[in-house]
């Protein structure tokens, strides 16, 4: 995040001697991405962060492709993934290329016997269904319906949910995750034209602090793979940090729509960035107020972008026979736009009350054998009149 936070305990200065009441040193530990020169924080651990016990099992999580080269649009039913017992189990890659991976789960329980670290990918969790808690070694996050949660790459988490009815649409980023430029001053406020200024975004205030050797299991992700290691010291051994890169969650009901007198661009529903792809929010709203104006899009062609829109909630104005958890898939290189009868049925309406998570990537995507289990594969028919 381009705005400062700071939790806990910390010494007056960096990289100075910073002492328990015994008289012992706390384990200082820059954390930071694009080497030295991105985003950081500087925490203090009550142990050495770099104790390793032992390195166990190492196993393939690769998606497998099923289309590589795709030019078809499609519609997938997000809620005919099944649910699963174990979080990490029940993330289905289904769209991905080499800047990201687009993932439905529906875990059940909490991840109780281990900790997780992603080391390739920021992630953006969105919460469809569910609530609970984020936990990290940076503090934690009450989540809801609605809220993203961002969480930096390297970052250590464990989710810890209500109960067992879970829904997550979640962006693996193999670059940092950003508000967007055209939102921020050079100094990274956000500003006045923003649809959300910093109060909207939560971040950690409650800091647990494990004093505790012992064996804990973290399930860390590397190029498509997990690997096993055992700690020799609780992970979560944060006593304070203070920096710029932490967890941190924003609503989508928070962001405020930005409208005008006739139809405009998606762009203004931007959320977050990287340099692979853009995330947008569609919330409820008022249409467009020309006496004339077709409130729907107009057709337009993906030239150098693959669209994907997951469907959360409300009444989807341009589709037909869209339900919650439903994708569709637009890719680059084919014109879309309204499904029959879409803008006629807009005009003279006021507004609107869908709310849905777009996520516009740059380079194609791959279609993946988990996505075509829950594929409509007659989608792209859905223009024909």
């Amino acid at each position: 995040m381009p705005f400062y936070h700071k939790l806990g305990k910390i010494p007056p200065k960096r990289h100075t001697q910073f002492r328990k009441e015994n008289g012992n040193l706390y384990y200082e530990q820059l954390f930071g991405t694009i080497g030295f020169d991105g985003m950081s924080t500087n925490m203090y651990h009550e142990h050495r962060p770099t104790m390793v016990k032992e390195i166990k099992k190492q196993y393939s999580i690769a998606p497998k492709i099923a289309k590589d080269n795709n030019i078809q649009s499609y519609r997938f039913r997000g809620f005919q993934v099944p649910q699963v017992e174990d979080y990490l189990e029940s993330r289905k890659v289904v769209l991905t290329n080499s800047d990201c991976n687009i993932i439905l789960s529906a875990p059940k329980n909490s991840t109780e016997d281990y900790f997780y670290k992603n080391t390739d990918a920021d992630e953006v969790i969105f919460i469809h269904k569910g609530s609970g808690k984020l936990r990290t070694m940076l503090g934690n996050l009450d989540f809801k319906y609605g809220d993203y949660l961002v969480i930096p790459r390297g970052m250590i988490y464990k989710l810890d949910f209500d109960n067992e009815d879970n829904r997550l649409f979640i962006v693996e980023s193999y670059s940092p995750i950003y508000t967007p430029k055209r939102y921020r001053n050079w100094f990274g406020q956000l500003l006045e034209h923003s649809p959300y200024c910093e109060r909207d975004i939560r971040r950690p205030e409650e800091l647990e602090t494990y004093d505790e050797k012992g064996d804990f299991l973290m399930k860390i992700k590397k190029k498509n793979e997990i690997i096993e290691m055992v700690y020799a010291s609780h992970p979560f051994d944060v006593v304070g940090y203070d920096g710029y890169n932490y967890p941190y969650a924003f609503s989508i009901h928070d962001f405020e729509p930005i409208t005008g007198r006739i139809h405009l661009p998606p762009p203004i529903h931007q959320t977050f960035e990287s340099a692979g792809f853009v995330i947008c929010s569609f919330v409820p709203r008022l249409y467009d107020y020309h006496p004339d104006a077709i409130p729907a899009p107009y057709n337009h062609s993906n030239i150098d972008s693959d669209e994907v829109l997951y469907y959360v909630d409300g009444d989807f104005m341009s589709r037909n026979d869209i339900a919650p958890g439903h994708i569709s898939l637009h890719p680059a290189g084919i014109p879309h736009g309204p499904h029959p009868g879409a803008a006629e049925r807009s005009i003279g309406k006021k507004e609107t009350e869908e709310l849905a998570v777009m996520v516009d990537t740059f380079k194609p995507l791959m279609v993946t054998e988990e996505a075509m289990k829950i594929a409509d594969e007659d989608y792209y028919k859905s223009w024909l009149e």
